[in-house]
């Protein structure tokens, strides 16, 4: 049986950066999408492995799951568990992270590929979020998103029929611990080793698929140097219109997620039978190639790319962007400073914490948010049934803005939504503007991180607005 990629999702965040509101007096047009201020790259993760594991289409469970990002959450703790318990991923399931480098992304979706090989049934996720000092190409240029891919058995959406890698030590970009920008050396340094080293691997994998240049349909280019990208989709020598948007103009770079995030909204758009050529220059050079299939015709995307761009809004200010990201200290609330989460209590309520599960009772059909072992109505005892609600959509009964609570964007938004098919929880409404707040407003649960307090982080579920795709605001 045929193995390879058997779905695929990714999550863009609601909020976009004029690139003309930065005050660096180099940008340039266009937008960068920004995490808000309670998302940080586990919660993206998250949020984009939902959407892939929900038109998921391989056989058999998840038994492996790779994390990776640039810009963790945590160090010395793995991330990848709270991604892990927040999908509800069995505990047999392996949870690893692949992070602190760019590449690590592009190493994530090939050590899913030789999973699923091996028979594994394995979700890669990548997640960045761009962080850069003022002036510097990364707060212009950079972007945060992430996307996840599902590699396994069964009825696969694209085959890999080619690979290559080279990797050289070039002291191109970095970054040491604790420091809040990258460094780069001059741009000229790199770029001659790095259009060598990823010729060479696209000739590789060329010989290995057994394909010319002129037969490649989509031909992505990314990673983090531009003058060598801007080279290789040139020298590569497929049709000019095979070329892939980068959506840096409408996104920017992602960094450890920029190749995932092209490659879903490219297999977004990718008929059956198409060849598709991933190149990933970062510490050396990746190549993909993929073979779409008959099944890639009738499987749709959760939340496409384009989908995600179109719904975007583009309101945000340049002195908020600062804000979430830690480089503008503004006064606090004059309440006490939240605090630290327990490790006990989080991990006895992991499934309704991380994994947002209730219970229904099995006697009376009453749906308890959160879960119980007593029924409110009938009063039965343990006899309930635990059913995840994150994919649930829910109803707007009620709501209040509060100016005092403790928040890096206020006011904050309290609602009391109805699920359906039963179920009711006071929450935070995210990204979202006052005005548009309304009773029956129709909502869907997004992973959130509430407040890091004491170096943790505490991890909870929000509602956020169901939009369609609309021009961004």
């Amino acid at each position: 049986m045929a193995n390879g990629i058997t779905s695929f999702g990714a999550y863009i965040p609601y909020h976009r950066l004029q690139r003309k509101l930065i005050e660096s007096g180099v940008a340039t047009g266009g937008a960068r999408s920004v995490a808000s201020y309670d998302e940080d790259t586990t919660s993206m993760g998250v949020e984009a492995a939902r959407r892939a594991l929900a038109v998921d289409r391989a056989e058999g469970p998840v038994d492996r799951l790779y994390f990776a990002t640039s810009y963790p959450a945590y160090l010395d703790k793995t991330n990848a568990t709270a991604v892990h318990a927040a999908l509800g991923l069995s505990r047999a399931a392996g949870a690893y992270d692949l992070g602190g480098a760019v590449r690590s992304g592009i190493g994530a979706i090939r050590a899913a590929a030789d999973g699923a090989a091996a028979g594994r049934h394995v979700l890669a996720v990548t997640s960045d979020v761009r962080n850069g000092l003022a002036g510097s190409g990364d707060e212009t240029d950079g972007g945060d998103a992430a996307a996840a891919f599902v590699f396994g058995s069964g009825p696969v959406l694209a085959t890999l029929i080619g690979e290559s890698t080279t990797t050289d030590e070039i002291l191109d970009r970095w970054r040491a611990p604790g420091e809040l920008g990258a460094h780069r050396w001059e741009p000229r340094f790199a770029e001659d080793t790095l259009v060598s080293l990823a010729e060479d691997a696209v000739a590789e994998a060329f010989k290995e698929a057994s394909l010319s240049p002129g037969q490649v349909d989509h031909l992505i280019v990314c990673g983090s140097h531009d003058r060598a990208i801007r080279r290789l989709r040139k020298s590569i020598g497929t049709k000019a219109d095979a070329v892939a948007d980068d959506l840096g103009s409408v996104l920017g770079n992602p960094a450890a997620a920029q190749p995932g995030v092209i490659l879903a909204d490219v297999l977004d758009r990718a008929q059956p039978g198409h060849v598709v050529v991933l190149v990933t220059v970062a510490d050396g050079a990746d190549v993909l190639i993929f073979r779409t299939t008959a099944a890639l015709a009738e499987f749709q995307a959760e939340k496409s790319v384009q989908r995600q761009i179109e719904s975007g809004s583009a309101e945000l200010s340049y002195s908020t962007f600062l804000t979430w990201r830690g480089f503008l200290q503004r006064e606090p609330p004059s309440r006490p400073d939240p605090t630290r989460p327990a490790a006990p209590p989080s991990h006895r309520a992991e499934s309704w914490k991380f994994g947002f599960a209730g219970s229904r009772c099995n006697a009376c059909g009453t749906m308890h948010v959160p879960p119980d072992r007593i029924c409110l109505e009938c009063h039965a005892v343990d006899n309930m049934s635990i059913e995840r609600l994150s994919d649930r959509e829910a109803t707007v009964v009620t709501f209040t803005i509060d100016h005092l609570a403790y928040s890096l964007s206020p006011p904050t938004v309290l609602v009391v939504v109805d699920f359906d098919g039963g179920g009711r929880l006071q929450c935070e409404l995210t990204d979202v503007a006052v005005e548009e707040i309304a009773v029956g407003q129709r909502v869907e649960m997004s992973f959130r991180r509430l407040y890091t307090a004491g170096g943790v982080h505490n991890y909870f579920w929000k509602a956020t607005p169901i939009r369609t795709a609309a021009a961004p605001r």
